[in-house]
C-alpha cells in the first residue's frame, strides 16, 4: 500500500457497522469495474495466498455474485453478494453472506448489508463501504474470524492490480 493514500478502517460497536475507507491511485471508473466484473474481482478479492472464484454473476438489482475463497490446500468457502440498488459507477448496495456452492445461505454465520460509494478526487478514487450486522455478536464473529486483515491484504492486491491495469 501507498503510504500517501487513505485507508480507515473503523468499527462502530453503537451501529454494528464496520467503515472501510481507501483511496486508489486510479480513475473511478477501473476501480468501479475492479468492483463489478468477476474476471477483475477474481484477481484481488481474497487475501493472498487464497484465490477468489466466480461460479456466477449478475451485476445488476436483483442479481448476485456467488463465488468461492479457495485455499492453497484446496479449502472452498463460499459466499453470496445479493445486490438491490445500483448506480452505475456512483454506488452499490447488497447483501453479503456465507453459503454453500449452490448460494445457499448459511443461517449459523453473520449476513450483512455492504454499501459501497465510489468518490473521484483529482486523479484518485476513494471507496467507501459501510458494512451493517444485525447484532454487536455478528459484528464480533467477523472481526473475530480475520475480516480486519483478509480485506487489508486483499485491498493491498487491488491496489497491485490497478497498478497494473493503467500501465
Amino acid at each position: 500500500m501507498t503510504a500517501k493514500l487513505l485507508f480507515d478502517f473503523l468499527v462502530d460497536q453503537e451501529k454494528n457497522t464496520i467503515t472501510v475507507r481507501r483511496e486508489f491511485a486510479a480513475g473511478r471508473q477501473l476501480v468501479w469495474d475492479c468492483h463489478t466484473k468477476s474476471e477483475l474481482l477474481e484477481q484481488w478479492f481474497a487475501p493472498k495466498p487464497w484465490k477468489a472464484r466466480t461460479k456466477s454473476m449478475d451485476f445488476q438489482e436483483g442479481g448476485h455474485w456467488l463465488y468461492a475463497m479457495c485455499g492453497p490446500d484446496g479449502e472452498e468457502h463460499w459466499g453470496r453478494m445479493d445486490y438491490f440498488s445500483i448506480l452505475p459507477i456512483e454506488s452499490y448496495k447488497g447483501w453479503d453472506g456465507f453459503c454453500n456452492a449452490e448460494g445457499e445461505l448459511n443461517a449459523q454465520l453473520p449476513r450483512a448489508e455492504w454499501h459501497s460509494t465510489f468518490e473521484e478526487l483529482s486523479d484518485k478514487t476513494v471507496v467507501q463501504t459501510v458494512v451493517t450486522y444485525a447484532s454487536l455478536a455478528d459484528l464480533e464473529t467477523v472481526i473475530q474470524m480475520g475480516m480486519k486483515e483478509g480485506l487489508t491484504m486483499a485491498l493491498d492486491q487491488l491496489e497491485e492490480l490497478l497498478n497494473a491495469l493503467k500501465k
